[in-house]
């Protein structure tokens, strides 16, 4: 699937509204205040792919997990699990990142070390030990 479709969103400052967002790209919502986009970015989308998240896990792991309401459209199709940053500023270091904000800055590092395979910036080729 190459789109979030979401139809009826209704949570909040949202009246009814259906919207078609491209999977994979970079998405700004904008308006004027109070025109819903926190509720269509948070409430909504990062509510039902977390809320979906949980929802896969065992029992045993949801126990340990708050239950989390269920936000009020038709259909959303196309999600998958979501992390969010809040809106206000999280840190006072002009360094941070996505991935330090959200701890998985470690693991992506790892993760790159371990499968990644270097090119040199001069001649684009692979380096070799």
């Amino acid at each position: 699937m190459g789109f979030i479709t979401i139809r009826g969103a209704r949570e909040h400052n949202l009246k009814n509204i259906n919207v078609k967002i491209p999977r994979d790209k970079l998405i700004v919502i904008t308006g004027l205040s109070g025109s819903g986009k926190s509720s269509l970015a948070f409430d909504t989308i990062y509510a039902e792919g977390q809320r979906r998240y949980v929802e896969s896990l065992s029992a045993y792991a949801r126990q340990f997990l708050e239950l989390m309401q269920k936000p009020d459209f038709d259909t959303i199709e196309g999600l998958a699990p979501a992390i969010s940053i809040e809106q206000k500023t999280t840190s006072k270091n002009p360094r941070s990142t996505v991935a330090t904000v959200t701890e998985i800055y470690d693991y992506l590092r790892l993760l790159y070390a371990r499968i990644g395979i270097p090119y040199s910036p001069a001649t684009g080729k692979p380096i070799t030990a």
